[in-house]
């Protein structure tokens, strides 16, 4: 296995945790204390070590994308000490220390999860995405390779029906994947302009739009205000500031501190 370097503090346990908390992942598996994706058609194996991970196998392709799950674009000393200064983050930040938000590589797999999340618990989403997954994914051993764009194009509404969608988000998947818009561009364009694309496609909304740019684009100040767990957080941690207000409080770190608030929640 290959050695890839995560500037300290780093805790695997934690980063990885969103991949076991609501069910099994089969596009991001945790598999016997390791996490597997395919890319590629490849299966990469990651695992923890002293002073980062071990990767199986590892090349030009693979890395960009363990680095991506790993939340390796974000600055943790930064924040840090500027969380220091905060009287909730303050104490929260250091309970969690070394956790990085993990990021989806595929802009496409992100916006269908993120349709698949919308309006139900996040277990529910979770086993409606692994049939999604294993009814049009391909196997490679343990995990599986997220479907394509171009196989959710080619695929009936009713197909995505018959594992569990809503007709109204299979029409939002389907129409997305039919859909002109070139994914991989949005990443060179401000936070503003993403929003404004993505929101003109039918089934994405705000929240949609602004978990792309927190949990895709790792954009550090997205704050996705309209999450209803991040606002019951925000209401409970902060005695009630409003949630759309708060990310003023937060900058320039807004995108790390909701990922912060969001397991403080999971992890008492």
């Amino acid at each position: 296995m290959a050695f890839l370097a995560v500037p300290a503090p780093f805790d695997f346990a934690l980063t990885t945790e969103r991949y076991r908390a609501f069910g099994v992942d089969r596009a991001n598996l945790w598999h016997e204390g390791g996490l597997h994706r395919v890319v590629g058609g490849r299966e990469v194996r990651i695992e923890a070590t002293r002073g980062g991970v071990e990767v199986e196998p590892l090349d030009a392709e693979i890395e960009p994308v363990v680095r991506a799950l790993l939340g390796l674009a974000f600055d943790l000393d930064a924040f840090s000490a500027w969380a220091a200064g905060d009287e909730v983050l303050a104490g929260l930040v250091p309970r969690l220390a070394g956790f990085r938000p993990t990021l989806t590589p595929d802009p496409f797999e992100m916006l269908v999860g993120a349709i698949v999340s919308q309006q139900v618990s996040l277990f529910s989403a979770s086993a409606i995405e692994g049939r999604f997954v294993e009814r049009f994914g391909e196997r490679a051993e343990e995990a599986w390779a997220f479907p394509s764009r171009a196989r959710i194009a080619a695929a009936h509404e009713d197909e995505l029906f018959a594992v569990g969608f809503t007709r109204r988000k299979a029409e939002y998947v389907v129409g997305l994947a039919r859909s002109e818009l070139d994914l991989a561009a949005l990443a060179g364009l401000p936070d503003a302009e993403v929003k404004e694309r993505l929101v003109a496609l039918r089934g994405i909304g705000e929240w949609t739009a602004d978990w792309f740019l927190a949990r895709h684009l790792a954009r550090p100040h997205a704050w996705p205000w309209g999450d209803l767990v991040l606002r019951k957080s925000v209401a409970a941690l902060y005695r009630g500031l409003d949630v759309r207000e708060a990310g003023v409080r937060f900058h320039p770190f807004e995108n790390l501190t909701a990922h912060y608030l969001l397991l403080s929640q999971r992890i008492p």
